[in-house]
């Protein structure tokens, strides 16, 4: 879908850390699912639930809260460290972190009495403020894409249990229910889930159940995990989610390609450093029950170095005739991480995307045939009614562990065409640049 082509006039954890990069939401890193902390005499929380929330924020602003029990991860060490960078392993979607006991700990949850609760409930508030030259749209940059305005851009709840991984004796199950309110449901928008907010009313603010689905574990090999329902698409560097993510804005890549898919999706780990991953969806951004809705194959190949210095992992994703419909891209994606050292590392993305089919909105042609709301067309060749559409780009992001924290320095290329100026992209899809160099601009005020 792409947001742009709908006038704008009218109109992401304080504790919790979850992985970024078609990040998955529950991919974290430390206790299992099911075990938190210890209490510690000293930094107990007491008092009604305003206290002890109160309480709990304090001593995690000064660090005294009490620390878990210590359980052994299976798999590689943590290449890096989160906090302050927001993922600790190299991430990688459709699944949790399998292997990775849950370390997280739950300011909310602590608050009710119910940390030992397998069911956790836990949100954040996005916001942002920025002084911009753009007087209608600050795009391309996204997802802060109204000028000179103070903005909510997520408020987020999760509700979710998570699969206990670490263990290798018997089958667990989780779930997870995602609420999302703020200016950013435009990007994370499918169609069929209340998806008339924006296409049909370009509300500026909007609800969107970003993920629903459920996670059957399985101790096959090194872990299997099975997810049924609305997920993250795969692969990604990035991710929708603001404590997920390096930025609070987002590469020109990552506002294009798909956002969400809805279907049954499998992840197989084979081996400390190997894993693979198969499924099939709806296509891109849509619900089952619409009429673009198509039966799309997904097939991942996800591969660390014995020294997890290095992850490579490569998808394509909502495979099918490629033929005209709402973001239906035929997305071949492929990440790379690298680790130099304790402070330094790098995460690189490059995709392919295709669409046949996609009508002829260059104006030169007769009768043109108009495009499906929420989605581009292309520019063609003279007197073609319809052509395929390519695009294709790549992005890099240089993070660095300052004294004062995490540093992310994008470098960033866009090739699109003959996108007019690019296809539609489901929740996300916004045109980008052809061969152009992205805009720059400095943003005050973020705050997550």
């Amino acid at each position: 879908m792409d947001p742009s082509t709908i006038a704008l006039s009218d109109g992401p954890p304080a504790v919790p850390s979850s992985n970024p990069g078609n990040p998955d939401p529950q991919q974290a890193a430390s206790m299992p699912s099911g075990q938190s902390p210890d209490p510690n005499s000293d930094h107990s929380l007491i008092g009604n639930f305003f206290h002890r929330l109160a309480q709990f924020y304090s001593h995690d602003w000064a660090g005294t809260n009490p620390a878990g029990p210590s359980v052994t991860k299976r798999g590689l060490p943590a290449p890096v460290d989160s906090p302050p960078f927001p993922f600790s392993d190299w991430t990688y979607g459709g699944a949790p972190d399998i292997g990775a006991p849950d370390g997280n700990t739950y300011p909310l949850m602590s608050a009710l009495n119910l940390e030992n609760s397998r069911t956790k409930v836990y949100g954040w508030l996005a916001g942002s403020f920025n002084f911009s030259t753009s007087a209608q749209s600050n795009f391309p940059v996204s997802y802060d894409i109204f000028p000179n305005k103070i903005e909510l851009n997520q408020a987020v709840v999760y509700i979710e249990r998570l699969p206990d991984t670490v263990q290798t004796s018997h089958f667990d199950w989780g779930y997870h229910v995602t609420g999302f309110y703020g200016i950013d449901y435009r990007f994370t928008t499918a169609k069929g889930y209340f998806s008339e907010q924006l296409l049909q009313s370009n509300k500026q603010y909007g609800f969107d159940p970003v993920l629903e689905y459920f996670d059957l574990y399985f101790p096959v090999k090194d872990g299997l995990n099975i997810r049924v329902g609305r997920f993250l698409s795969v692969p990604g560097i990035e991710a929708q989610l603001a404590p997920n993510n390096y930025n609070m804005t987002h590469s020109l890549l990552y506002t294009i390609d798909p956002f969400t898919d809805t279907g049954v999706y499998a992840s197989l780990k084979l081996n400390k450093q190997w894993m693979v991953q198969f499924g099939v969806s709806g296509g891109h951004d849509v619900a089952l029950w619409t009429d673009d809705a198509k039966a799309s194959g997904i097939f991942c190949l996800n591969y660390s170095t014995a020294s997890n210095r290095d992850n490579v992992y490569g998808c394509a994703n909502g495979i099918n005739d490629g033929k005209y419909a709402y973001n239906n891209l035929q997305d071949y994606d492929f990440t790379w991480y690298h680790k130099f050292n304790s402070k330094w590392h790098m995460a690189t993305e490059t995709w392919y995307m295709y669409e046949r089919d996609v009508p002829n909105v260059a104006g030169n042609v007769a009768n043109p045939i108009k495009p499906e709301l929420g989605a581009n067309g292309a520019f063609c060749a003279p007197g073609q009614l319809r052509c395929t559409a390519p695009e294709y780009a790549i992005v890099r992001l240089s993070n660095s562990l300052a004294t004062d924290g995490p540093q992310s320095v994008p470098q960033r290329l866009c090739f699109m065409r003959p996108f007019a100026p690019c296809f539609g992209s489901g929740g996300g899809g916004q045109p980008g640049i052809p061969f152009g160099s992205p805009r720059r601009r400095v943003v005050f005020g973020n705050f997550s």
